[in-house]
């Protein structure tokens, strides 16, 4: 016959279990015990460069381990991706990287060595930005249903310009092509400020790109605003209305700035450096860092961040669609 044990012995049992199991789990290191590695894909100076070392120097502070950001720029981001896709899945290699390389880029290259849903763990937002349109100043508009009046009444006849073919300036363009039915031509540049350039010469009648580089230019009354692309305005130009409020509800096209790790990284420390993330976010150095950039911090959990990724990736792969741009 099979003797069971007792009730109090079964408790002691269990008590000892408990007590063996207690050490083991406070043996479980902190993260993180060494130095941390941010790769950015770009180069020193850009804005999710600045955003990736505000966040480093915060997060540095607050675990007391060194964070080094270690740019990897070339290839529209390509070459930082897949340097921390083949790096060691313990959290101490990260990649600060971008909406287009996250989620532009899959659409956009027919031969992508890396897939950013299943090559990375999504780990913690950094920063959302917005796109402003801008036209001349010479252009007889000065809202969004004047321009795109405007221009529907001159099909073909206004052009607009970016900094490249599949970039998010462009496709932002694209998308608000399609969401109002303007028939503009694209113009492209070598550069954003090269477009910039030819929008304040006249030579492109409008643009639309990102805050570093267009609110100075709103602000000095070099280029008249039109509207922003996201679903609220900006506070430091709170005048400047955004596409959804005049006639287009729901627009919204945003860029941004986010950490991800290699895809086998232990959810317990993707979880930790989210929460790290986060807090930082809230700091004021950090805060001041992005809004600089015409930017604003934000807060998701993993599995928001995880949701968001997916449907940027749609929203993209199907501007990028309409549009026609490819790279190679």
């Amino acid at each position: 016959m099979i003797r069971r044990p007792s009730l109090g012995r079964r408790a002691l049992l269990g008590a000892a279990g408990a007590l063996l199991a207690a050490p083991a789990l406070r043996a479980q290191p902190a993260f993180p015990q060494r130095p941390v590695r941010i790769v950015v894909g770009y180069p020193p100076g850009q804005t999710v460069d600045l955003t990736a070392r505000a966040y480093g120097a915060a997060l540095q502070q607050a675990w007391g381990q060194p964070v080094v950001v270690d740019n990897r720029s070339g290839a529209n981001g390509i070459i930082g991706a897949e340097a921390v896709k083949a790096a060691e899945a313990d959290g101490y290699t990260l990649l600060f990287g971008t909406s287009g390389q996250l989620a532009i880029n899959p659409g956009l290259y027919k031969k992508l060595p890396y897939a950013p849903l299943t090559d990375f763990a999504p780990v913690a937002m950094g920063a959302t930005g917005r796109l402003y349109l801008v036209v001349n100043k010479s252009l007889p508009v000065s809202t969004l249903p004047e321009l795109v009046a405007y221009a529907r009444a001159r099909p073909g006849k206004l052009s607009y310009g970016s900094g490249g073919i599949g970039i998010t300036a462009h496709l932002g363009t694209e998308i608000l092509k399609a969401e109002t039915g303007m028939d503009v031509l694209h113009v492209p540049y070598r550069g954003s400020p090269a477009a910039l350039t030819g929008l304040l010469n006249n030579d492109v009648q409008m643009m639309m790109d990102a805050g570093s580089l267009l609110v100075p230019q709103i602000r000095d009354g070099g280029v008249k605003p039109i509207a922003v692309s996201s679903l609220d305005r900006f506070a430091a130009l709170p005048e400047v209305p955004t596409v959804a409020e005049q006639g287009f509800p729901g627009f919204e096209v945003v860029t941004w700035s986010a950490m991800v790790a290699p895809a086998a990284t232990p959810p317990a420390v993707v979880e930790a450096i989210n929460a790290a993330m986060r807090a930082a976010g809230r700091t004021q150095p950090v805060i001041d860092a992005v809004r600089a950039g015409g930017s604003e911090p934000r807060q998701l959990s993993t599995a928001e961040f995880g949701a968001f990724l997916r449907r940027e990736t749609a929203l993209w792969a199907r501007a990028v669609a309409t549009s026609g741009a490819q790279a190679e």
